[in-house]
């Protein structure tokens, strides 16, 4: 099981949760590339969540940058109230943990941004003390 993600992975690396090996080369089918889902919950009040939203609109350029540096294909950010579900595009069988720390070491302004998204930043129902992120398992696809 995956420990705390730090927000930096929408917002610069997903540092501090997962661990392995990191190809940053592209991929060259769609079917090298896997989606992950991760959720959180956006601390109570609603200045809380203007800000958060607010931060998303002028992600810093140094975040950015780390996420291509360290091979990410696409990070989406959607919500509901407080909930916020992220999905993630990256090469199959890709350590998350890597990545994140590539990304992270691109600049210090990525670890700051992590902090700072941090702040905002609660668990779910059902994560252990502490932990904030968490992956959403499939358990169901339908394809045409």
């Amino acid at each position: 099981m995956h420990t705390k993600i730090k927000s930096c992975l929408y917002l610069c690396s997903l540092a501090g949760l997962f661990a392995g090996t990191v190809s940053c080369k592209r991929p060259k089918t769609a079917g090298d590339l896997e989606e992950r889902l991760f959720v959180v919950t956006i601390a109570p009040g609603d200045e809380k969540i203007r800000e958060y939203l607010d931060h998303h609109q002028h992600i810093w350029p140094e975040v950015e940058a780390g996420f291509k540096k360290a091979g990410y294909r696409k990070i989406s950010l959607s919500r509901f109230d407080h909930l916020v579900v992220m999905s993630i595009l990256v090469p199959r069988g890709a350590s998350l943990d890597s990545m994140s720390k590539v990304a992270e070491s691109y600049s210090p302004r990525c670890a700051e941004w992590n902090r700072l998204m941090d702040t905002y930043q609660a668990g779910v129902p059902g994560t252990a003390p502490g932990q904030k992120w968490v992956e959403a398992k499939p358990f169901y696809l339908f394809e045409e």
